[in-house]
């Protein structure tokens, strides 16, 4: 377990019903770019509803680091100063991201084209995860990066450069290494461009926009101009899809159960886990739609069905990388089977998630099995409580305790701290919705 001489776990009793209306918190991916953005725009960016999870804190104190003020106001609002690109300083410590890879390789991406030498790191799980994807093609653009490894791991130094602009083509469909490109782009000489073979999330080129920048795009290839001034933006980021996930499966999953889930963004390249869960036979109804700062929200209102197993080609994956261990739960309560195939970037997130899927919710009296990048899960047998663990993953965390609400008897999950790296309140919110599970938290000495 994580977090010293002590782990944290949940305790929850099945089944529960869930029911009622709530609001999840601001879009991780969205806050991450609102403060890289503002750090670098001119004038004041001004921001509501930013997560204030421990991986957003990370960008925001790695920012300050970098010398932008950032104030935060009375209510939800948060102010950041920028003073364009030229206005960040040389940090006078190792910047420390924590468990944060998207602040790691946006913030890559931003230094590379400073005119100084920069030091990221982060926690034991971070410090894994593969970083080539964004080294080589800043280097190729002229900075000059070093790590672990042969340079595939964090920690990561950084002597930025005048840079030239690129024409990259993506081994990998990820939203990070575009969104790294592009912010070193921003900084160099002529164009950048990054072609992927699936598209993924757009936050970037949206929020760009809101910024006064609007890239170019053709099909999966998305280009900028070096050079170009981005100004203070007012931006208000909308809840959460992934976050939201966790009790749309929930609530589609158990008949009689509603649900409904206000003011979440619903951007076309995030809503995979709607369309599946719609092909499985939940109820899902989008209302309320609208735009806010270049990203479409809605309410989401979801009734209990039975569902069925589905198949998930590996182009859908993109769309709802993160949901996966959320579906694998969904996917075991429904009838038949259900195929996830080219989900092999699940190996390389905070833990591989396909084996954890596979071994904590068969611990659960789930029917998994994976082969290769391929996840297979039976459905339509008993779930039993258990003592499972997340690994120190928040996503597996609270896509268990989302299975408990379903599993007959007392589930311990262990290891819960992690989720406040996403989701803060996530164990409150559970047991206000569903307080039949008897939720409560514990601390076991180790």
């Amino acid at each position: 377990m994580s977090g010293g001489a002590a782990g944290r776990s949940w305790v929850l009793h099945g089944p529960a019903l869930l029911r009622g209306s709530l609001r999840v918190p601001g879009d991780k991916s969205i806050s991450h770019r609102a403060l890289l953005l503002g750090a670098i725009a001119h004038g004041v960016t001004e921001i509501r509803g930013l997560l204030r999870s421990e991986d957003c804190l990370a960008t925001l104190g790695a920012i300050r680091a970098l010398g932008v003020e950032v104030f935060e106001e009375s209510g939800d609002l948060l102010r950041v100063h920028g003073n364009g690109p030229e206005g960040l300083r040389e940090s006078e410590t190792v910047l420390d991201v924590g468990n944060s890879g998207t602040t790691l390789r946006l913030l890559a991406g931003l230094l590379a084209g400073q005119p100084c030498f920069s030091v990221l790191t982060g926690d034991a799980s971070l410090c894994r995860r593969p970083m080539r994807r964004i080294v080589d093609p800043l280097r190729a653009m002229g900075a000059t990066l070093l790590g672990r490894e042969d340079d595939s791991f964090p920690p990561l130094a950084i002597r930025g450069r005048d840079l030239t602009g690129i024409a990259w083509t993506s081994p990998v469909a990820s939203a990070q290494v575009k969104s790294a490109i592009l912010l070193a782009g921003l900084q160099a000489r002529g164009e950048t461009s990054v072609t992927e073979s699936i598209a993924s999330r757009d936050h970037t080129e949206r929020m760009l926009t809101a910024f006064g920048v609007t890239p170019r795009r053709a099909g999966n290839r998305v280009a900028i101009s070096g050079g170009s001034r981005l100004d203070a933006a007012r931006l208000t980021v909308p809840g959460d899809l992934s976050s939201a996930a966790f009790f749309l499966v929930a609530g589609a999953a158990r008949p009689r159960g509603e649900l409904r889930i206000e003011e979440v963004g619903v951007n076309p390249t995030r809503t995979g886990i709607l369309d599946t869960l719609a092909e499985m036979g939940a109820q899902v109804a989008v209302e309320r739609s609208r735009e806010e700062g270049g990203e479409p929200v809605a309410d989401l209102a979801v009734a209990g069905a039975r569902l069925r197993g589905v198949r998930i080609v590996a182009e859908r994956i993109p769309r709802l990388i993160d949901e996966i261990p959320v579906l694998a739960v969904a996917a075991a309560l429904a009838e038949g089977e259900t195929v996830i195939e080219g989900a092999g970037e699940l190996r390389v997130k905070e833990v591989d998630r396909l084996t954890a899927v596979q071994e904590e919710m068969g611990r659960l009296g789930a029917a998994v099995s994976v082969t290769g990048d391929c996840l297979r899960i039976q459905g339509g047998g008993r779930l039993r409580g258990a003592v499972v663990s997340s690994r120190g993953d928040h996503r597996m965390a609270m896509s268990l305790a989302i299975a408990a609400l379903f599993a007959e008897g007392e589930t311990t999950i262990r290891d819960v701290a992690c989720v406040e790296t996403s989701f803060p309140g996530f164990a409150r919110q559970l047991s206000v919705l569903a307080p039949d599970c008897g939720l409560r938290e514990v601390t076991d000495d180790v």
